[in-house]
């Protein structure tokens, strides 16, 4: 697998005890993510070189708490696929990928053309996608919790779940959101940032 394009490599994932056929389409998917930044900025170039540990074990770390018997996910603003195609890599089910941006479509349609994935890409805004009936949404660095759960309503079914990965402002944005939304709140330590948290929401229903 090729390491000239990154300081860090897939030994970060080790914690999470993946399969060698995981971690090699997820390096295929690392690869091509370097090919297509040269003239697409799908994550930020600075973050190039710590690429492992700063998108996929980022987004990886999520599989672990998938709950379980879950049907249909749904990952907002999907971007270059984390952590919703990462997930479905890795074996989540019936993954929906949503982003508005064309040129990051055609980016997610690639990488799970090469690493023989199953997702439905929605090339739409959230806002005007249907809703998809899923037991599990998904998102990372795309808003803030209230606007993440607004934009989750429609398509969250009773009972389901949300997984939001969060950095330092997690807790400013869980105070500000109670104020509309009434929700049971797990908060697990993100394993890529230390100042980070995975949210694990559920009875999410506004006040």
């Amino acid at each position: 697998m090729k390491q000239d394009h990154k300081s860090d490599g897939p030994e970060v994932l080790a914690p999470l005890s993946l399969s060698a056929d995981a971690v090699t389409r997820l390096g295929l998917y690392a690869d091509l993510l370097v090919k297509w930044q040269k003239t697409i900025n799908l994550v930020g170039p600075d973050t190039i070189p710590s690429l492992w540990s700063r998108h996929f074990l980022d987004s990886a770390q999520l599989f672990p708490l998938l709950p379980q018997n879950i049907h249909r996910v749904m990952d907002m603003g999907s971007g270059a696929g984390f952590p919703g195609l990462v997930l479905a890599i890795l074996g989540a089910p019936d993954v929906h990928l949503v982003e508005s941006d064309a040129r990051k479509c055609a980016f997610l349609r690639e990488v799970a053309r090469v690493t023989e994935t199953p997702v439905t890409i929605h090339n739409a805004r959230i806002e005007k996608v249907p809703p998809l009936g899923a037991d599990l949404i998904t998102a990372r660095a795309l808003a803030p919790l209230e606007k993440l759960l607004a934009w989750a309503e429609p398509h969250l079914l009773p009972g389901g779940h949300c997984l939001f990965l969060k950095g330092r402002a997690a807790e400013d944005e869980l105070t500000q959101a109670a104020k509309e939304w009434n929700i049971a709140t797990q908060r697990i330590p993100s394993l890529s940032d230390p100042s980070g948290l995975v949210l694990h929401l559920e009875e999410v229903r506004r006040g």
